[in-house]
């Protein structure tokens, strides 16, 4: 996993790259996206001269958002099926605002939460014939997982190993969450792996309180 902790008003100019992974400019211009979206609930931002060719390339990411250190919402998609410009978009508003988990955010914490967006890299499949081989052939830090098995599905960005950094742990809990036994294994389990490349702001600014009768 590349991680990059930025403000992401500090942009930077520098010539158009291949993709998001290698521009300077991706962290800025993503999070700014996910960042308008949320704010403008949901309006489309103007597009303009000069964002870079890859935005609109097909793309598959995820926003995650936190408050204070702790989970507000978190939205994404494992493959591409659409612009990164639009996925960025729309996972960002659903993050926000339409993540089962939490209620929406409102208005006056827009300024309280940090944006994370994590760009996906291309799906591999895992080759394993029992939940031994899958726990060997796994790179904690490195590895998203996605398992599935009959309509069931768990997907765990590579984030996770920073709360789960034991594989059979993480594997637990990933099967839990795609609502399966955390014992369970059948040949019939598909898995695979995939890295991301994420960006995210700087921890916003706590208000000091203010004191009554002063000033």
């Amino acid at each position: 996993m590349t991680k990059v902790d930025l403000n992401p008003t500090s942009a930077r100019k520098t010539a158009e790259r291949s993709g998001p992974a290698s521009d300077p400019r991706a962290g800025t211009v993503l999070l700014g996206l996910a960042r308008g979206a949320i704010a403008s609930r949901g309006s489309r931002p103007a597009r303009s001269p000069d964002d870079p060719d890859w935005l609109d390339d097909p793309g598959a990411a995820f926003v995650t958002l936190t408050e204070r250190g702790r989970l507000r919402g978190c939205i994404g998609s494992i493959e591409p099926h659409r612009t990164l410009r639009e996925d960025v978009l729309r996972n960002a508003c659903a993050a926000a605002f339409h993540d089962p988990r939490f209620p929406p955010v409102a208005a006056q914490e827009v300024p309280r939460v940090r944006i994370e967006v994590s760009v996906l890299s291309p799906m591999s499949p895992v080759e394993c014939c029992s939940r031994t081989e899958l726990l060997a052939r796994l790179h904690p830090g490195v590895d998203g997982v996605v398992l599935s098995w009959h309509g069931h599905r768990g997907v765990f960005l590579p984030q996770v190993w920073e709360q789960l950094s034991d594989p059979e742990d993480f594997v637990e809990h990933l099967l839990h969450k795609a609502g399966l036994p955390v014992s369970f294994w059948d040949l019939e389990l598909c898995v695979a792996r995939f890295t991301v490349t994420s960006w995210q702001e700087q921890e916003p600014a706590v208000p000091a309180p203010t004191l009554a009768g002063r000033g």
